[in-house]
């Protein structure tokens, strides 16, 4: 469920995943999501599949703060998902970003089968 903060800190990596991996790639990342799901400073994240350039993929993550964000990507926890997730990988690039403002969509009759 998502926390939103319209304040949030948010990072947006694009990895190039090895070709004929990419499922193998969504499984590991379910693994590590669930991990970062617990830690209480993280907000939300998501996986998406680029649907224009194959085997790429986005990462986004939401934190409360920068500094929590920084304090995650130090830590063992981080180190350990980077090694499960790097045998999939060809190649990334990570954006920090500020999330300036949000507003939310209208939900009503929406398909979330």
């Amino acid at each position: 469920m998502s926390r939103q903060n319209s304040n949030a800190f948010r990072v947006m990596v694009r990895m190039q995943v090895e070709q004929g991996l990419e499922k193998d790639f969504e499984r590991a990342w379910q693994e590590v999501g669930d991990s970062v799901a617990r830690n209480p400073k993280n907000l939300d994240q998501w996986l998406s599949r680029s649907l224009t350039e194959e085997g790429i993929y986005y990462l986004i993550s939401d934190w409360v703060d920068e500094p929590s964000f920084r304090e995650f990507e130090k830590s063992d926890a981080h180190r350990v998902h980077r090694e499960q997730l790097n045998p999939y990988r060809s190649g990334k690039s990570m954006v920090p970003m500020q999330v300036v403002a949000q507003r939310a969509g209208n939900t009503e009759g929406a398909n979330h089968g």
